[in-house]
C-alpha cells in the first residue's frame, strides 16, 4: 500500500485542545504514517506532546485581520 508524500492534519490541535481527538490516538497514526515524506499539523493550542514529538514548530500571531474592522467571517476561510 502506498503512503502519501505529504500529510496534513489541518487543524488537528486545536480538535485534541478541545477533546475532540485523544493526543495518543494523533500518536498512533504519527507511527503508522512513516514513510510519508512530511507530516504537517496545525492548529492552536498544540499538546506538548506533539510539539515534544515534532521536528519543527512553527507560532504564527495575527498582525492584522478583517474580522477586527468589521468585515464577517468567509466560510471556508475563518471557520
Amino acid at each position: 500500500r502506498k503512503k502519501p508524500d505529504v500529510l496534513i492534519l489541518d487543524e488537528v490541535n486545536l480538535a485534541v485542545a478541545v477533546g475532540l481527538l485523544r493526543v495518543e490516538d494523533v500518536l498512533q497514526l504519527l507511527d503508522g504514517a512513516e514513510g510519508c515524506s512530511l507530516i504537517i499539523l496545525t492548529g492552536r493550542r498544540a499538546p506538548k506532546e506533539l510539539i515534544e514529538r515534532a521536528d519543527l514548530v512553527t507560532e504564527m500571531c495575527e498582525v492584522k485581520h478583517p474580522l477586527r474592522t468589521g468585515v464577517s467571517a468567509r466560510k471556508g476561510i475563518d471557520y
